[in-house]
């Protein structure tokens, strides 16, 4: 099967413009098929990315672990679970990393307070 070479056809569209103009056109299109990627990633996350929000909070992999299976269960992952870490922490007044480890253990009822902070 021998391709069809349409490279002239297609070239008429962009032969009359200036080095300037084809790099401002490139710029243009590549912002076309960058922004929905980054909506996504804006508006989407996953156990795997929350899990690594959390250690680099100073969360230990364990807790991390256990935080965002919570987050889950409760619906709250949406709104991130570092997100929903540093809320708890600043509503206990407590360090981030004791936040963590409260929440990993919930122990005294710690998750419902937090997804209160929610609305949930």
């Amino acid at each position: 099967m021998k391709r069809q070479d349409d490279f002239e056809k297609r070239r008429v569209k962009v032969a009359a413009l200036s080095d300037e103009e084809l790099y401002n056109r490139f710029w243009d299109l590549t912002a076309q098929v960058v922004e929905p990627l980054l909506e996504l990633g804006k508006n989407h996350t996953t156990p795997s990315i929350e899990r690594s929000v959390l250690l680099r909070m100073g969360i230990s992999s364990l807790d991390a672990k256990a935080i965002v299976e919570k987050c889950i269960d409760r619906g709250l992952l949406g709104k991130g679970a570092g997100h929903v870490v540093y809320k708890y922490a600043k509503a206990c007044s407590v360090p981030v990393q004791e936040a963590g480890v409260l929440l990993a253990g919930d122990k005294g009822g710690n998750w419902d307070k937090a997804a209160a902070l929610f609305g949930k």
